[in-house]
């Protein structure tokens, strides 16, 4: 029997995927504006290690990993550059350029390290229009708001919010850690998708954000 800890529940439990011998595993790739250092390389050993723990117990793993090749902003507060502009600004190249560089860096790391590969390699530039439409969805069920420089989600619509982590949202202290943004209606609320006119450009409200 495969135990596994539930972080929800804070204990050891068996292992049931929702598909007799069928799991599917979503694990969070690089966000290819630089190379990866140690610290990043450990989180893919432990997926590895997970993945290769469950075939051996007999599961069938479609695994999928995402690339974040846009939209990853350099301040945890939701403000700052686009890290692959960043990266792009740094090493005078496009951001296609530091895109491709980087990645491939992070495959060979993944050589390296003997990682077995994702059956699906996700990249963010490549599904933009996806990323869109769960947004309009989210939209339409009044989990959403939009700002001078974007649209957040409204953790105030979600009831149980904070639950998987534990934290009482009204003991948190805002600014403690992070700078408030004054157009937040929460401080714990996130950003969804970035404006354009927020970056120094003009667009349309889903202006894509690469160039």
């Amino acid at each position: 029997m495969l135990q596994l800890f539930n972080t929800l529940t804070k204990k050891k439990e068996e292992f049931k995927p929702l598909h007799d011998n069928e799991v599917g595993l979503y694990t969070c790739g690089p966000t290819v504006y630089n190379a990866a250092h140690i610290g990043n390389l450990r989180s893919y050993l432990f997926e590895d290690i997970l993945k290769r723990v469950l075939q051996y117990n007999g599961y069938h793993v479609n695994h999928v990993m995402n690339i974040t090749d846009v939209g990853h902003l350099t301040s945890d507060a939701d403000t700052g550059e686009d890290k692959m502009e960043k990266g792009a600004h740094r090493e005078h190249a496009s951001v296609w350029e530091i895109a491709e560089r980087y990645t491939l860096l992070f495959l060979g790391n993944t050589l390296d390290l003997n990682i077995l590969p994702p059956d699906t390699w996700c990249k963010a530039t490549e599904h933009i229009p996806e990323q869109i439409e769960l947004i309009k969805r989210l939209e339409e069920k009044g989990f959403t708001y939009e700002t001078s420089d974007g649209i957040y989600f409204d953790t105030s619509k979600f009831k149980n919010y904070g639950k998987l982590s534990r934290q009482n949202l009204k003991k948190l202290y805002a600014g403690a850690r992070l700078e408030e943004d004054p157009d937040k209606k929460h401080p714990y609320d996130f950003v969804l998708w970035k404006a354009r006119e927020s970056l120094g450009r003009e667009t349309s409200k889903y202006g894509i954000l690469v160039e």
